[in-house]
């Protein structure tokens, strides 16, 4: 039964939507691919090689501000569900994010040189929470948008295929040349400040191209009024019900802590297993990321013929094996070795992100369909939350990981045996063994998308 006062949506359609519409929408992934990776993939070493700042400290640093997103996404999704305005109930927020997002973001970076150690890692913690806040403005919307720009779930995996590739543009472009601007502005903090100002202005340049590119998106209205905390409550309740979005989470978040595990260790495995720098960070980043951006329409091909949860289970178990190899390589590999198991990481990664996305919107429409009342908001600021904090967490873990296995943090030229060893199980048989337990959890989802 459709609530009072609620508004239909509109009839499905399975009408292609023009590509100049899903470039226009893809493009502000580029913006958040940057932001999701450069702090992921060089907050931690910034923080413990940089600034001095131990690396468990280091770690909750990047896990602080990412649990603020619990409370800030589900929040925004709510008000951006609710929000009347002629541009839809999304695009106000796109562009709020997009002015508030990119000096945010460059603060990070720019840490005065009096603050070291504790002081510095306060500062960093602060800016980062504020960016995050502005990142939420953006992302929650916009990663609301599918659900009710197609109704067609076929069309709905061909849109958001535009947003994975185009985020792996941004992973790709960031990843690779983040650690070349630091070492171009001399290394150091002069250098991550440069870094930081550079990228925010790609940032800029995505988000207001996803803002500018959305203006003939297909939007609907809101289906109950503005409301308050107590109605958040309610909101979040009722989202929570939805049984295979909640699966579907669960596996996306383990997941997720997999890779931010990895991902924040990266810079460390470069320079101490591998024995390179900002170089060899960006090959390895290249070697994953290029493929992904390649592999995305053959995953499309693929779950055309198996499904989408067939496929996303495929690619989860590729990169588990992925990252079982390069622990299994070893410390001082050689590099065509470890660049080609990177590569089979690369195409892994593409799946991995494509179908949880893409599965995301039919859960927003089973949710009206079973209560008639359209929450993509919600849904997706439970989404955004724990793709933000599985992140954190998997920063946070590796940065654990480190401490536990004795590294010493300061920009020391070498490390002891047992440290790189550290360096190798947080890249490779810790986030292998998240991704295998994630597979548990997506078994159940079929059973509870069919009942």
């Amino acid at each position: 039964m459709r609530a009072a006062g609620a508004v239909a949506a509109p009839p499905s359609t399975a009408q292609r939507l023009p590509w100049t519409l899903k470039l226009g929408y893809g493009v502000g992934s580029v913006g958040t691919g940057v932001f999701s990776t450069v702090p992921g993939l060089l907050l931690l070493y910034y923080m413990t090689e940089a600034l001095g700042v131990p690396a468990d400290l280091a770690g909750l640093g990047i896990f602080i501000p990412k649990m603020w997103d619990v409370v800030t996404d589900p929040a925004m999704g709510m008000v951006s569900d609710r929000t009347r305005h002629r541009w839809g109930r999304r695009r106000p927020w796109l562009l709020a994010g997009a002015l508030t997002l990119p000096p945010s973001f460059a603060l990070i970076f720019a840490v005065p040189g009096a603050l070291s150690g504790t002081a510095a890692f306060v500062w960093v913690t602060a800016c980062y929470a504020l960016a995050a806040t502005a990142f939420t403005l953006f992302s929650v919307p916009y990663v609301s948008m599918p659900a009710e720009m197609t109704d067609d779930s076929g069309e709905t995996t061909r849109l958001v295929s535009w947003r994975i590739a185009l985020v792996t543009v941004g992973i790709l472009v960031s990843g690779a040349a983040a650690p070349m601007l630091v070492k171009a502005g001399g290394g150091g903090r002069e250098g991550y400040r440069l870094m930081g100002t550079v990228v925010g202005a790609v940032i800029l340049l995505g988000t207001l191209g996803a803002f500018l590119g959305t203006r003939r998106a297909r939007h609907t209205p809101p289906t109950a009024a503005p409301g308050g905390l107590a109605d958040l409550g309610r909101e979040v309740a009722a989202a929570v019900r939805n049984r295979p979005f909640t699966i579907l989470l669960a596996a996306f978040f383990v997941q997720l802590v997999a890779v931010g595990c990895l991902l924040a260790t990266v810079p460390f495995y470069a320079r101490y297993a591998l024995g390179g720098g900002e170089q060899t960070v960006t090959l390895l980043f290249v070697s994953l990321v290029l493929p992904a951006v390649l592999a995305m329409p053959p995953w499309v091909a693929v779950a055309a013929r198996i499904g989408n949860s067939a496929a996303f289970f495929a690619s989860i178990v590729l990169f588990a094996v992925g990252c079982l190899a390069l622990f299994a390589l070893g410390p001082g590999a050689p590099p065509p070795a470890v660049y080609g198991v990177v590569v089979v990481m690369g195409v892994a990664y593409a799946g991995s992100q494509l179908f949880p996305f893409a599965m995301l919107p039919d859960t927003q429409r089973l949710e009206e369909a079973t209560t008639g009342d359209r929450r993509e908001g919600v849904l997706t600021g439970l989404w955004m939350a724990a793709d933000k904090g599985g992140l954190a967490f998997g920063a946070l873990l590796a940065g654990l990981v480190l401490e536990a296995a004795g590294f010493v943090e300061g920009g020391q030229g070498s490390q002891s045996d047992a440290a790189v060893g550290g360096i190798l199980a947080a890249m490779g048989w810790v986030p292998a063994a998240l991704l295998v337990a994630s597979l548990g959890v997506l078994a159940r989802y079929r059973g509870a998308a069919r009942a």
